[in-house]
């Protein structure tokens, strides 16, 4: 039987999930979708709306934060969908496990790789996080689980834009760059989604192409020196504007880029990281890579989610390829001159 994709949605309370569902759900695609929910408390509301209104397989688990009790629980969840649907008990095409708002995606992430039942039947496909662009600025300042749900992003959703002004929402996007460069963003209204931006992302697909834009930092830097010249000259009037446009230096969620023109010792690198994941593992959200490794002419790829991490060989590199390295990584207060240090002795 062929790999089942799975979709990871996350977001904060009141961001505009259960409406992308709905949409997903009603929109005539021609897919069958298997929905995880995971509430606790009232929002249970939210699951009477979607079974109403839909013919959907809709598995419901009440019983929890999903960081904290669900993985066994989601795992046993997918096993059964997994046998019923290889019996013929049920039909689907893909899952979509929609986490509460105060979830840490990372446990629901790893569930897909560290279980080999799970693994021999699921493909993850991709997280995707939808952000509340008038109250985002407020959650990322004081709920670390809204950073971190920006973190673990593939690909990040921002909704209700048009209440915001252009310049919050310049704002926002620029501190969710910073936070997290690989997520491509969208602006979504009222959950009206191509499925084609929702489906079939491969963010966690090894031999996909590393989306790390490679003037990243030096782009910020400018657009950094834009913004503070503009509020220099507006300071008696955009004084809330201009603490956003600076605030995302002090976000614990921060990202950063390694590249190195010289090939890597692959025994050096693999010593150094899994130290590394050792020590910081909890703390490293996403990484992800495109290696020149000594003793091979093909790229080698690998990512990790927490302290799980993998690696796979890609295609050649073309004859007239600089052959450089790049890495991601997106964490917690990582401590990024132990790492760039680290990964410049891994040289061969």
């Amino acid at each position: 039987m062929a790999l089942i994709p799975a979709t990871i949605l996350t977001g904060f309370l009141g961001s505009g999930k259960t409406t992308l569902l709905k949409r997903i759900l009603s929109e005539a695609h021609g897919q069958k979708i298997a929905v995880i929910e995971n509430e606790f408390g009232e929002e249970n509301i939210d699951n009477d709306i979607l079974v109403s209104e839909t013919k959907e397989q809709i598995i419901q688990m009440s019983n929890g934060c999903v960081c904290c009790t669900i993985r066994e629980d989601l795992r046993t969840t997918l096993t059964e969908l997994a046998e019923k649907k290889r019996k013929g008990e049920l039909s689907f095409d893909r899952i979509v496990i929609e986490t509460t708002g105060l979830a840490d995606p990372g446990p629901v992430a790893q569930t897909f790789f560290m279980d080999d039942v799970i693994a021999e039947s699921y493909l993850l496909d991709s997280i995707l996080t939808l952000v509340d662009a008038v109250h985002a600025a407020d959650q990322l300042n004081t709920r670390q689980e809204a950073r971190r749900q920006v973190g673990f992003a593939d690909q990040l959703f921002i909704s209700k834009s048009e209440l915001v002004s252009a310049a919050n929402l310049d704002a926002l996007q620029h501190r969710l760059k910073h936070m997290n460069p690989r997520a491509p963003q969208k602006l979504v209204h009222f959950g009206e989604m191509p499925l084609k931006e929702v489906f079939d992302l491969h963010g966690f697909n090894l031999n996909a192409k590393l989306d790390i834009d490679p003037d990243f930092l030096k782009v910020e830097d400018h657009h950094d020196h834009d913004h503070d010249h503009v509020h220099d000259e507006h300071c008696g009037h955009d004084h809330g504007e201009q603490h956003l446009h600076h605030h995302h230096t002090d976000d614990d969620v921060k990202s950063f880029v390694f590249r190195a023109n010289k090939a890597l010792d692959p025994a050096k690198l693999e010593d150094f990281l899994g130290a590394i994941v050792n020590i910081y593992g909890p703390k490293m959200l996403r990484y992800k890579g495109v290696l020149n490794m000594k003793g091979t002419d093909r790229k080698v790829i690998f990512q990790g989610v927490h302290q799980l991490m993998g690696s796979d060989l890609g295609p050649a590199w073309a004859k007239d390829e600089v052959r450089n390295s790049k890495m991601v990584f997106i964490g917690i207060d990582l401590p990024k001159d132990i790492l760039l240090q680290g990964l410049e002795n891994c040289y061969a």
